[in-house]
């Protein structure tokens, strides 16, 4: 093919392939051979990347380090919290994040979370799953409940 051809070819695989940002590209020969050693190496780096294990304090120490550095959006005023992290799966890694609002964090910072930790824990080839878990609220209303929860109810003496 001509050069510019294959500029053509790579801008538009490009723009396709814009989900599969964390995969890496590379040319090959069908007719030669050439480039699939590159290739090889990176399926080897991608499948290294997707079955690392990982320890729950080193996972909440870089959540803690994300916060730090970029802290979540207020959520009708109140913050959302974030407290620990830890290793909810393997191929892809999954990044189980429990804390206060979770439901509420944008989409945005998601993102930021998801790219913060493949940079941080330096994985090649493999993308990350974020999930988030919210704790139960202790005064929320029980499910079948017709009393209003909370410390401030009003307390009946029953006959």
């Amino acid at each position: 093919l001509e050069h510019e051809q294959k500029d053509h070819i790579r801008k538009v695989l490009r723009r396709r392939l814009i989900f599969a940002g964390f995969a890496a590209q590379h040319t090959i020969s069908a007719l030669h051979g050439t480039g699939v050693g590159e290739l090889m190496k990176s399926v080897d780096v991608a499948y290294a990347s997707a079955f690392r294990e990982f320890n729950t304090r080193y996972l909440t120490d870089l959540l803690e380090e994300a916060v730090f550095k970029h802290n979540p959006p207020l959520h009708k005023g109140r913050r959302i919290k974030l407290r620990y992290a830890h290793q909810g799966g393997r191929n892809p890694p999954i990044i189980v994040i429990h804390g206060n609002k979770t439901e509420h964090l944008p989409d945005v910072y998601k993102r930021y979370l998801t790219g913060f930790f493949i940079d941080r824990l330096k994985l090649k080839g493999t993308p990350v799953r974020i999930e988030l878990k919210s704790g139960k609220n202790p005064y929320a209303p029980k499910p079948g409940s017709s009393r209003p929860a909370g410390p401030g109810r009003s307390k009946q003496k029953s006959k």
